[in-house]
């Protein structure tokens, strides 16, 4: 879904492991119509890692949520959403671990991120500086 004027767009993916593939898919998609695409496979692998996050914490559905960058902004905000209230940490993976390393590469690959409490859970999100 998108607003009339282009600002932003939002889908909401039910907590199976297809949602990984299909929020990738969306923000490439929709990064492509916004001449945005120079982003569109950082945006796609960081979604994807914060989606997977939530899949394996959370069993109601996911948001993804893009907010296109305003006049010189130059900035585009990527935001998912799930229903469990608990904020992620960082935390220090060791060389064999299999997992621990999302927030880790969302850091090193954003310009910045964050987290929100909302109503009903929580909102991660990070930031991508655009080209020019």
């Amino acid at each position: 879904m998108t607003d009339t004027d282009g600002t932003w767009a939002a889908w909401t993916f039910s907590a199976d492991p297809g949602a990984v593939r299909a929020a990738r898919s969306a923000v490439r998609d929709q990064l492509r119509l916004w001449d945005l695409d120079s982003v569109g496979d950082l945006a796609a692998l960081l979604v994807s890692e914060l989606v997977t996050n939530a899949l394996q914490h959370a069993t109601a559905p996911i948001g993804v949520r893009l907010l296109r960058p305003s006049g010189d902004d130059g900035v585009l905000r990527v935001e998912v959403s799930d229903p469990l209230a608990d904020l992620p940490r960082v935390r220090a993976a060791r060389p064999e671990d299999e997992d621990g390393r999302g927030l880790q590469l969302l850091a090193s690959a954003s310009r910045r991120w964050g987290t929100r409490p909302g109503v009903r859970g929580k909102t991660v999100w990070f930031e991508l500086t655009l080209p020019g």
